[in-house]
């Protein structure tokens, strides 16, 4: 496939708010999982907090959009000049030419349990202040990042679970070269709601403590959210650009389970295989694999084996899921940012709060952080009902 730039990107998560600030986090060894006190959540467990969501209401003609998942939308967009960027995008390609594709998950479930907590108590209505349309559909969020950046391309949204924000750049790059656009925001955003909390706790899924991606003690996940976009553009026509390029892509559905993936990772290496395959390369040719990383007992020994069947066991690996919680609809396009941030500054995050390797995982798994010039990296993002997405990132040439 023809590479795409990454023309610029940005994130909001619990490392923090901006590429600069979630940098640090990740140089400093700094989790941003902290013990999850969530609308009073009564659940043992730790989450990936964004503290500011909350602190920048959305008014004026976009008022029904207010919310939680959208108001984080909103503080990624206003981030690290992605909003400007975007505008300078579009007085080149003009607003009809410029796509928009986020994934997410819950998308604005928050507000519609606000609206059954308020419902009348006689007659059982929702308050005439709910925006169902606005908040809580699932094309909700993109319709209102395509109306914030003054966008009218092609525009969808991607929800597939987990692998949600890794397949849009699937869908924009498809989009681009079949011509109906020129450039394309990607990205994706799911915020904490109790159906998440308490929906994986039901599952016995959710971890009491931080999570500890492929530690031998591993005991399940921390929910976090986060937002993230990135601005896709041909080489050609990019004026200025990250120095990071989207170099391939891989699909894969297991159909295999509704919430467990092949044990033997059969569409996970299926998703590799391909996004190899578009890049043209390799597999010597990947210096490090963002691993999806869960931190359960089955996601990471399938993972691990997987990567194995495809890489060997000399890639150096790990998952950044200890940094920010499991970011669900938001993880792809989360640590798409993460790994291009690994090639613009040449570190690979190690597995944090990971004290020992589970002996059974044959991968090159890192315990620690590790300085080394990185030049592509493969990322991937595996969903439920085995919906599976693998990412290469490179230097762009």
């Amino acid at each position: 496939m023809s590479p795409l730039i990454l023309t610029h990107f940005t994130s909001v998560n619990a490392l923090g708010i901006g590429v600069a600030a979630i940098l640090d986090a990740l140089r400093d060894g700094r989790s941003g999982l902290t013990p999850c006190t969530f609308e009073n959540v009564a659940l043992k467990t730790w989450c990936g907090t964004v503290r500011e969501a909350d602190s920048h209401p959305i008014g004026g003609s976009l008022a029904d959009y207010d919310g939680r998942n959208n108001r984080l939308a909103a503080q990624a967009m206003a981030t690290d000049g992605f909003d400007e960027q975007v505008a300078r995008a579009r007085s080149r390609y003009g607003a009809a030419r410029i796509g928009v594709f986020i994934g997410t998950s819950t998308s604005g479930i928050l507000e519609t349990e606000h609206a059954y907590q308020a419902r009348d108590p006689v007659t059982g209505r929702l308050p005439t202040g709910f925006h169902l349309r606005e908040t809580h559909n699932l094309f909700a969020t993109t319709d209102f990042v395509r109306r914030s950046l003054g966008l009218a391309g092609p525009a969808a949204t991607v929800s597939t679970a987990c692998s949600s924000s890794a397949k849009v750049f699937a869908s924009a790059w498809r989009m681009i070269e079949l011509g109906l656009c020129d450039a394309a925001v990607v990205g994706g955003v799911d915020s904490l709601c109790r159906n998440t909390l308490y929906g994986f706790a039901s599952l016995e899924l959710v971890a009491p403590e931080p999570c500890r991606p492929c530690a031998a003690d591993r005991n399940g996940i921390s929910i976090g959210e986060a937002a993230g976009f990135a601005l896709l553009e041909r080489p050609a026509q990019a004026d200025a650009h990250s120095g990071v390029a989207l170099l391939g892509f891989g699909e894969s559905s297991d159909a295999y389970h509704m919430s467990s993936p092949h044990p033997e990772g059969d569409g996970a290496v299926l998703a590799m295989q391909r996004a190899l395959a578009s890049a043209s390369l390799a597999p010597d040719a990947i210096d490090y694999i963002n691993m999806h990383g869960t931190a359960s007992l089955v996601n990471d020994a399938m993972e691990d084996r997987a990567i194995t069947r495809v890489f060997g066991t000399d890639t150096p690996a790990s998952s950044t899921k200890g940094w920010t919680g499991h970011t669900l609809g938001a993880a792809g396009i989360t640590e798409a940012v993460i790994s291009a941030l690994c090639i613009q500054h040449g570190f690979m995050p190690g597995n944090l709060n990971t004290r020992t390797l589970d002996p059974s995982l044959t991968g090159n798994l890192l315990l620690a952080n590790r300085e080394q010039r990185v030049q592509r990296v493969l990322s991937n993002s595996f969903g439920f009902g085995g919906s599976n997405a693998s990412l290469v990132l490179g230097a762009a040439t």
